[in-house]
């Protein structure tokens, strides 16, 4: 059974930097496609980006450039660097298994302005 745990997030002003971080359980990570997406209240849930075995990375065209995903196989762990943040960068970020179709708890994410 594979366990996704998120990390990272919290309060930061506009402008700045956070580095969410997801941990996943179970094996043959390195051949799993991994992906971050966002919920923001009253919306629904959409791709923020995401990245396969081969470190090929999709993103989200409102966040392209501002933020980056990346992996370390050693740990199990799949990242999201979101710099320059929005306030409508406020949303629960949710890791996601895409061969398992499994999902972390989430981490909430809030951008003052």
């Amino acid at each position: 059974q594979v366990q996704l745990v998120e990390s990272g997030g919290g309060l930061v002003q506009a402008g700045g930097s956070l580095r969410l971080s997801c941990a996943a359980s179970g094996s043959r990570f390195s051949m799993r496609t991994m992906g971050w997406y966002r919920q923001a209240p009253g919306k629904q849930r959409e791709l923020v980006a995401r990245i396969n075995r081969y470190g090929t990375t999709v993103y989200s065209d409102s966040m392209k450039g501002r933020f980056t995903i990346s992996r370390d196989n050693a740990k199990n762990t799949v990242y999201l660097q979101m710099n320059s943040l929005k306030p409508e960068d406020t949303a629960v970020y949710y890791c996601h298994d895409e061969a398992t179709d499994y999902w972390g708890q989430g981490t909430q994410v809030t951008v003052s302005s």
